[in-house]
């Protein structure tokens, strides 16, 4: 799915439309009324976590920053420059389920909005699933045939044209209005203001680590793709416990974890696609038969994990049996 670095990048096609009026809609959304975005201006574009979130106001209102001055803004964040407007393609192969797992996404994305942003605003916020896109400019085309044979294209969601004669598509997307963003830059490991102290506390618990790396609470934007590779990265177990890792493991991870979604941004930004060590693989890099399952705690949330058994060994304490982690 798309993860915190690639929803950056969707951030970043919206941008220059920032401080244009919407001139015509389109798009098969049923969530909202599509047609009432029409005649409304941009007025902001954010990205917080795995959720892009679009500002729309009456065309007479005040505007907000220029759409140049907001990429700028954007830019000094990032530290990168600004990319040319064009198609996104998927970052990985779909999944073997990929329909169970979009399911599950589905219902735990509900979960990371809270009730107090919900309900009439002027704030779209959009959570793009397992397989969900924006393009400017462009709409998908198709690339293979579907179950039936057709060559049917893709069908959006919804589609922005704008009065300088530009347009946005997103595809896959759900849509839901809401009075303001969930803005937490702490949490957000994209951020200047992310905050490592609460992030190593999180880490530290008794839980297996892979299940609290994929709390938004403290990990937003970190998502299965991200999760699997600095796992291996740092050359630690899925099911470890936390609170079994010495500090400077913890440490190491957290610095993966900042380091590949940066690089994974950087790249993106440039056009260049993601090559994944661990990630959907049947060997590592160093020739071990890689291990798949899905993981995730009791009743809760589960994704599919990829480890190496031979360079990510199980720790595990004296009294804890190990069937878990050495099937």
């Amino acid at each position: 799915m798309p993860e915190g670095p690639l929803v950056r990048k969707f951030q970043l096609l919206t941008s220059p439309f920032v401080g244009q009026v919407v001139a015509k809609v389109g798009g098969s959304s049923r969530k909202i009324n599509v047609n009432d975005l029409n005649a409304l201006r941009l007025q902001d574009s954010q990205v917080h976590g795995k959720n892009l979130y679009l500002a729309f106001v009456a065309a007479e209102g005040p505007l907000g920053p220029t759409a140049e001055e907001r990429v700028l803004q954007r830019e000094a964040a990032s530290g990168a420059s600004s990319p040319a407007q064009g198609g996104l393609e998927q970052v990985c192969a779909p999944q073997a389920h990929p329909r169970d797992e979009e399911l599950q996404e589905l219902q735990h994305s509900r979960s990371e909005v809270p009730d107090a942003a919900e309900g009439p605003g002027n704030w779209l916020r959009f959570h793009f699933g397992l397989f969900g896109s924006i393009r400017a400019n462009e709409f998908s085309r198709a690339n293979k045939a579907n179950k039936r044979g057709d060559w049917k294209d893709p069908i959006p969601r919804l589609v922005l044209h704008f009065e300088s004669g530009g347009f946005l598509v997103f595809y896959n997307c759900r849509m839901q209005w809401c009075s303001s963003p969930r803005a937490d830059p702490t949490s957000d490991i994209l951020s200047v203001e992310f905050h490592r102290g609460r992030a190593l506390d999180a880490l530290r618990t008794p839980n297996p680590i892979c299940y609290t790396l994929l709390d938004q609470r403290y990990f937003s934007g970190l998502g299965n793709i991200i999760k699997n590779e600095i796992l291996y990265l740092a050359k630690i177990h899925p099911l470890t416990h936390g609170s079994l890792l010495a500090l400077s493991d913890l440490e190491r991870l957290l610095d993966c974890a900042i380091q590949f979604s940066s690089d994974w941004l950087h790249s993106k930004l440039h056009g260049k696609g993601l090559h994944p060590q661990i990630y959907q693989k049947e060997q590592c890099p160093l020739g071990h038969a890689v291990m798949k399952e899905t993981l995730g705690p009791s009743g809760g949330f589960k994704r599919l994990t990829w480890w190496c058994p031979q360079c990510q060994p199980a720790v595990l304490s004296g009294d804890r049996d190990p069937s878990p982690v050495t099937k």
